[in-house]
């Protein structure tokens, strides 16, 4: 198969001369007079590279590249340059261009050229094809939303859990998914063809432990709230992890377990592996993305349209506390989608400004947070000037040192 190269140029004699030289080389070129005409062939999807000359009337090269990187910046853009236009095309070097050739070229330069130009292209897209196959058949990638360190951290917890067939524990604040997380631990695992049984704690006795314990065979139990569970079947459920089952227990509660809590046997194998899902208030950023998850998924189950998301809406979104997490901002998404929210914020009497600083202000306590109380580190992730970040500070009395130790 011939891999394709978009050739630019508007200069008709060049760009035919430039066309046969690509088609002899093996390539399959397609020609455009100006990036008007080439803009439809740019795309995450092409699967070769580009060689456009810098100088064109119009939108020109640099235009050209510039759009190709917000497009893909995996795509690779070879510029031409005329005589004098060394220094501009070092230029377009230091913007992601992926080399320049002076006009006019040997053909042997410009095949040299665009074969290491095709090679980074096709390695690009195999990775990532293989990251989407990678995601598609990992379910802490599909099924635990977030983009802040902390949601990265859970999902390699996660993985990294469900790789060991030993015991586990879940904890997390009312409303964070205890279970949820638990099922993906199950999908992660060897045991994800087998049965997922979830039981409650309270009210567990024996003989249903037992039933449960039979159903999920091959695969996992949760058992959700473990305080809860009487001595007798504490008893029952140690004595069956000691003897071996062919089940995997997995047991959540939405504090971290104490000892005395539970029986001490039950209680050091729940320390061995353990998972803590964050609060949303540790991770603000998570905020937005989970409610457009969530509207989305409500609004295709009604077969709605989604509502825009505006930014008064996510004004009011960041600034509430969630004290339900995952779960009450779920709940308000479905209303939302469904056109029932009456209002997102704390009250209807707070403006936008003040909103969007409660926003701010939470974004910087986060970076804080993450980061320590290093300020110059919180900066630096916040993509702000250390100036900047400290007049921030001092706008809403925020100390540093207070998120230290």
């Amino acid at each position: 198969m011939r891999v394709p190269v978009l050739l630019v140029d508007d200069d008709v004699s060049i760009r035919d001369a430039l066309a046969q030289t690509l088609d002899l080389a093996g390539f399959s070129a397609i020609t455009a007079g100006s990036f008007v005409a080439a803009k439809d062939h740019i795309t995450r999807e092409f699967a070769g590279v580009i060689l456009s000359d810098i100088r064109m009337p119009g939108r020109d090269g640099f235009h050209l590249l510039a759009y190709a990187r917000d497009v893909d910046e995996g795509l690779p853009v070879v510029l031409l340059t005329g005589e004098g236009d060394i220094p501009m095309a070092i230029s377009a070097m230091a913007q992601g261009a992926f080399d320049f050739l002076e006009k006019p070229c040997a053909p042997g330069d410009l095949v040299a050229v665009l074969n290491r130009a095709v090679a980074v292209r096709i390695a690009a897209l195999d990775a990532r094809t293989d990251l989407a196959r990678r995601e598609a058949g990992d379910p802490a990638a599909r099924l635990i939303f977030g983009v802040s360190d902390l949601s990265d951290d859970l999902r390699a917890k996660v993985r990294r859990v469900a790789g060991v067939d030993t015991e586990v524990l879940v904890t997390g604040p009312p409303g964070s998914g205890i279970s949820k997380v638990a099922e993906v631990i199950h999908l992660c695992s060897s045991r994800a063809h087998g049965p997922f049984e979830k039981r409650a704690a309270a009210g567990l006795d024996r003989d249903a432990f037992a039933h449960a314990l039979d159903a999920s065979t091959g695969g996992s139990l949760f058992i959700d709230e473990v305080t809860q569970m009487s001595a007798d079947t504490q008893i029952a459920l140690t004595e069956t992890l000691d003897a071996g089952c062919d089940a995997r227990l997995i047991a959540g509660n939405t504090a971290a377990l104490q000892e005395g809590q539970v029986m001490a046997d039950l209680f050091y194998r729940l320390q061995v592996m353990t998972v803590r899902i964050p609060s949303l208030a540790e991770r603000p950023e998570d905020i937005v993305v989970l409610f457009r998850q969530y509207v989305a998924q409500a609004s295709e189950q009604a077969g709605l349209r989604a509502p825009d998301i505006t930014p008064e809406v996510i004004a009011g979104l960041m600034a509430q506390d969630w004290p339900g997490n995952a779960r009450g901002l779920m709940s308000d998404a479905m209303r939302f989608a469904l056109g029932i929210q009456e209002d997102l914020g704390d009250g209807s009497e707070i403006g936008l400004a003040e909103r969007m600083a409660q926003v701010e202000q939470s974004l910087l306590e986060a970076a804080l947070r993450r980061s320590g109380g290093q300020a110059s580190e919180a900066a630096k992730a916040l993509k702000l000037p250390r100036k900047t970040f400290y007049d921030k500070l001092t706008r809403y009395g925020i100390r540093p040192e207070a998120f230290r130790g």
